[in-house]
């Protein structure tokens, strides 16, 4: 179906004061006086097309025929529907023959099926009852009528993009934990720290004697053996005075240089931790 309205100007408004201008003026658009019909308000008719029903096919259109009268689907009354059915088809081939090609195949269709319906039933063997010309029918609008639930039934349900949106969040994420450097002025301190802690407890004892960095290295590692961290300050025995603590604290330096030894922090700031650069086998 459809319709067509003539362009229409908007009104001049009520209050508007007569004056010599407005008496010249066909109109006032937007309360400017307008002297000259526009020659550019031309709407192709096509764009005021309306219809009423839209159906997506054949199928569709004639289960819509017959719901809306409530016929048993089973027994489809064809005179009727047949007549209902070309009277929609000649509404469209009016305005889209491309569209009318597929209703037009049904169309002949249901012409035959009656036309069939008209004549004495073929001869049958004995015992059997003579096949309705509608069955094939029934059949397919049956499953087109299932499949157009299912497909309600699934555009019910939430969608993502129409009804919700997915959440994206991004997280950096790493196989494995990344340390902060350890800094020389932070290992400055530590030491410094390790040095005041052993002049408290120093014994004031001459004696000489003999201490080897490489005999402290295979105590350093003796001691980190079977541990996943050690603290920096638990390294050192400040109880065996200054001397034991700096050959200790120089075979660890031998040690981080020689890549058997690491010297990591959790944080900025934290506190010094001392572990194997290897697994012992």
């Amino acid at each position: 179906m459809s319709t067509h309205a003539a362009p229409e100007l908007p009104p001049a408004p009520v209050d508007a004061p007569d004056t010599p201008v407005d008496a010249l003026a066909v109109a006032r658009l937007y309360g400017e006086p307008l002297f000259a019909l526009p020659q550019d308000l031309y709407i192709p008719p096509d764009a005021l097309e309306v219809f009423l029903e839209a159906f997506q096919g054949p199928l569709d259109l004639l289960l819509y025929l017959i719901r809306k009268q409530n016929f048993n689907i089973l027994d489809i009354p064809m005179a009727q529907v047949t007549r209902q059915y070309l009277q929609y088809v000649d509404e469209i081939r009016a305005h889209n023959l491309e569209l009318a090609a597929d209703y037009l195949l049904m169309a002949a269709m249901l012409i035959e099926i009656k036309s069939r319906m008209l004549l004495p039933p073929k001869p049958t063997p004995e015992g059997e009852e003579p096949q309705d010309p509608r069955a094939e029918l029934v059949r397919r609008l049956l499953e087109y009528e299932q499949m157009k639930l299912a497909a309600a039934r699934l555009d019910a349900l939430p969608q993502l993009g129409r009804d919700v949106l997915r959440a994206r969040v991004h997280m950096e994420e790493s196989d494995q934990p990344r340390w902060p450097d350890v800094h020389p002025a932070d290992l400055h301190e530590a030491w410094a720290d390790i040095l005041k802690r052993a002049r408290l407890t120093q014994h004031h004892q001459i004696s000489r004697e003999q201490l080897s960095v490489r005999e402290y290295m295979s105590v350093v590692l003796r001691r980190l053996q079977g541990q996943r961290y050690v603290e920096f300050a638990d390294m050192f025995d400040t109880g065996s005075g200054v001397p034991v603590v700096v050959v200790t604290f120089i075979a660890m330096l031998e040690l981080a240089r020689e890549r058997l030894l690491e010297i990591t922090q959790a944080e900025a700031f934290a506190p010094l931790y001392v572990r194997l650069a290897y697994t012992p086998s």
